[in-house]
């Protein structure tokens, strides 16, 4: 497997304060982040569907979490100028790739949180 050094050759790396990278893992592996976009991976979701599929996380952190990853351009948010007004959010081709990427990770901690908790 590569480090993290031999992906960037030259370039800094996570590693490296200022890099890129680091902000990057800041927003998608913050608590609120991998809950919201693996949440997103299995499909559009409303701002109601995601604050009852994501327990716990208040309004406040729910709306900088989609904030940021739309931002980031990982979330499409879809505002319709509906009565009352409906906002649909989903994942782009970059936020499901990361998805994709990201879930031998979770699977990994499904599989071990038990253990490593109970521990």
């Amino acid at each position: 497997m590569l480090s993290l050094r031999e992906i960037r050759g030259d370039e800094p790396t996570a590693f490296t304060d200022g890099c890129p990278t680091r902000v990057v893992l800041d927003h998608v592996t913050s608590k609120w982040g991998v809950l919201v976009l693996a949440a997103l991976a299995e499909g559009t979701l409303r701002w109601g569907e995601l604050r009852r599929t994501v327990d716990g996380i208040s309004e406040k952190m729910l709306a900088a979490t989609l904030r940021t990853f739309v931002a980031d351009g990982l979330v499409v948010r879809d505002a319709q100028a509906t009565i009352p007004p409906r906002v649909d959010y989903s994942l782009t081709p970059l936020g499901r790739d990361l998805v994709e990427a990201m879930s031998p990770l979770l699977g990994w901690i499904a599989a071990h949180a038990d253990a490593i908790v109970n521990d």
